[in-house]
């Protein structure tokens, strides 16, 4: 009687510094190997894969880690690893739906390299951008999130890069994920900032929200707070 052994797929760590209220989940995305035709159960042909990582996570500061095979057996046929895409989410208020959503993306080379790191380290950050909705004029926060360049300013590209297959295999790729500490209107060009805060422009379309801001400035009487405070002014409320 013999028995035989699965040599476990070779893997590469994924770490990600994680900021307050923030949550980072990953989708490892495979393709055929080279000369595989993949057959689904159906007899339908298939080209892409897909394994999901998504660890629990604290609402404080925290690192998220999981390990990304490079390689993946899906109906028996052999797929590799084509890329890695990350869903950042961001809690801005108490209520389960006060979140917002972005991505960033590694892509998988099979161009050689010469050298083989140990850490690849990549940067980005992200921006709250906030805006009023509803008849009620609630204040809500889109995140914006971007990769950082060498001196830590954002940059307009997406947060990720390229990874080499041949020095992936028991490597890291780390993420260092910042927020910014200043918010910023969703809308460029429709609040104007005052000594005591953001203040919303009105007037151009005859409605009671926010419209671009023309000469002589209008502005709202007032919007919500996520909370329901009664404001003027963003983010200090009263003037």
């Amino acid at each position: 009687m013999s028995g035989c052994s699965m040599t476990p797929p070779k893997t590469f760590n994924f770490q990600a510094d994680v900021p307050e209220n923030f949550t980072v989940t990953g989708t490892a995305n495979y393709k055929p190997a080279p000369g595989e035709t993949c057959i689904a159960p159906s007899g339908e042909t298939f080209t892409t894969g897909s394994l999901f990582f998504k660890p629990e996570q604290p609402k404080t500061a925290h690192q998220v880690e999981f390990k990304v095979p490079l390689t993946d057996d899906d109906h028996g046929c052999s797929m590799v690893l084509r890329g890695l895409k990350l869903t950042i989410e961001g809690q801005w208020g108490p209520r389960e739906l006060d979140m917002g959503q972005e991505t960033a993306s590694f892509s998988v080379s099979d161009e050689p390299s010469e050298q083989t790191p140990v850490v690849q380290v990549f940067k980005g950050q992200c921006q709250w951008l906030f805006r009023t909705m509803g008849p009620y004029r609630y204040i809500v926060k889109i995140p914006m999130c971007r990769a950082l360049n060498a001196n830590g300013d954002m940059e307009k590209r997406m947060i990720g890069g390229r990874l080499q297959r041949d020095q992936l295999a028991d490597s890291t790729v780390k993420l260092v994920l910042s927020v910014a500490k200043i918010e910023m209107p969703y809308y460029k060009g429709w609040w104007i900032e005052t000594p005591k805060g953001w203040k919303a422009c009105t007037g151009v379309w005859g409605t009671q929200n926010e419209e671009p801001c023309t000469k002589p400035y209008k502005f709202l009487e007032s919007f919500k707070m996520p909370g329901g405070r009664e404001c003027t002014v963003y983010p200090n409320c009263t003037e």
